[in-house]
């Protein structure tokens, strides 16, 4: 193992329950007169939105907002929202959602002032070099969900409409300036969401904590961000106003994510094509795949989770945790196959070869090939 690496840290984050009503002072730390809100559509008209918007208006910041963003949000939400930021005379984004909101948001801040489209910034060696740095708009994050962690990310996933492949587009200045992290906003999702969303966030710390790259900080922070899941996850499942519980998820989601800069792995490289394809559900997509990864995995992975699971209270070592894993799915109401999902056995190939693609595999401790990326399309399906 080469012990060297690039490291870098998340952002400045006002966390706890009602802060979102520093939000004007988040907008004037990141120097926002004028923001857009750019939020999804099902959050769009929900009352967590107009209390923000609210909010953003009682400051003397306007009430600007696009919400025609799809759940696996593309280049043209991607087109619509940055024509709806020139149009209002916007200098800043409020990214406020979950990852969809936040991806397609980061993305508006981004591209508003490139003259290049945006698939010459994906992320691939040093292409984010090409983008006028000085251009790129200032955000704040405001998570709804704890899952994604895109909050504290320096890129966003956004899936190519022509082509149904999910592109990692990457700028070091897509960080947002400030996130909001207030749990009180994450009270009134839906069971089926407070689940997909939790475990997204799970498969990050473990897909961070099975990566052989070298990176012990990110490690730490992806152990203790597996415990605050499988601790909190089944609390705020069961009762969506524990605000302790939302508080400890909200907390293990920007763990995942800055965990993730050490890689993550065949869960991801399966996810994506599969949620670009058929638009499932990223987390929910991500928990699925979650055994089959692990049993292929395990040769290489099983002394670290043999150490890990005591922490984790799970007897057993990492058979201990792979039962587990399927347990807490199935105890989340999470479908045992894909094709409960909607996803058929017949585009495998096709997958295998846009998984192989997917910059996720780099990271999985075992080298993927199309021989073990369709053995485990056919085991997930």
């Amino acid at each position: 193992m080469s012990l060297t690496g690039n490291w870098s840290y998340p952002t400045a984050m006002k966390f706890g329950a009602g802060r979102i009503k520093e939000l004007p002072d988040a907008c004037a730390a990141a120097g926002i007169r004028k923001p857009l809100l750019v939020t999804d559509k099902g959050l769009a008209d929900l009352p967590v939105t107009h209390a923000t918007l609210d909010i953003m208006e009682a400051a003397g910041l306007g009430r600007g907002m696009f919400s025609d963003v799809d759940p696996n949000p593309n280049e043209k939400n991607l087109d619509a929202g940055v024509a709806a930021y020139k149009a209002g005379g916007h200098d800043g984004v409020v990214a406020f959602g979950g990852g969809s909101g936040l991806d397609l948001g980061k993305m508006v801040a981004f591209m508003a002032g490139q003259s290049r489209p945006v698939w010459d910034f994906e992320d691939v060696g040093d292409w984010w070099t090409r983008a006028d740095a000085d251009a790129i708009a200032p955000i704040v994050a405001v998570p709804t969900t704890a899952g994604t962690g895109s909050e504290v990310g320096r890129a966003s996933v956004i899936t190519n409409s022509e082509s149904h492949v999910k592109k990692i587009i990457f700028h070091p200045k897509v960080l947002p300036s400030v996130v909001i992290c207030d749990p009180e906003l994450t009270v009134g999702m839906p069971k089926f969401i407070t689940a997909g969303t939790g475990l997204d966030a799970f498969a990050h710390c473990v897909e961070a904590f099975s990566s052989p790259h070298y990176h012990p900080m990110s490690q730490g922070i992806a152990l203790e961000g597996m415990r605050l899941v499988i601790d909190n996850l089944p609390r705020a499942y069961a009762d969506g106003t524990d605000i302790e519980a939302r508080a400890n998820m909200m907390s293990a989601a920007a763990m995942g994510a800055t965990a993730f800069q050490k890689g993550l792995g065949a869960i991801h490289a399966l996810s994506h094509p599969i949620g670009a394809v058929y638009n499932t559900h990223h987390g929910t997509t991500n928990a699925v795949c979650m055994p089959a990864v692990l049993e292929m995995n395990a040769p290489v992975i099983k002394d670290r989770f043999d150490l890990a699971a005591p922490y984790l209270g799970i007897t057993g070592g990492f058979d201990g945790f792979r039962e587990f894993v399927q347990a807490f799915n199935d105890s989340l109401g999470i479908p045992r196959k894909l094709r409960e999902m909607g996803v058929g056995d017949d585009r495998i190939d096709e997958l295998s070869a846009m998984a192989l693609e997917d910059p996720s595999c780099g990271g999985n401790p075992v080298e993927l090939t199309l021989d073990n990326l369709k053995g485990l399309f056919r085991a997930v399906i």
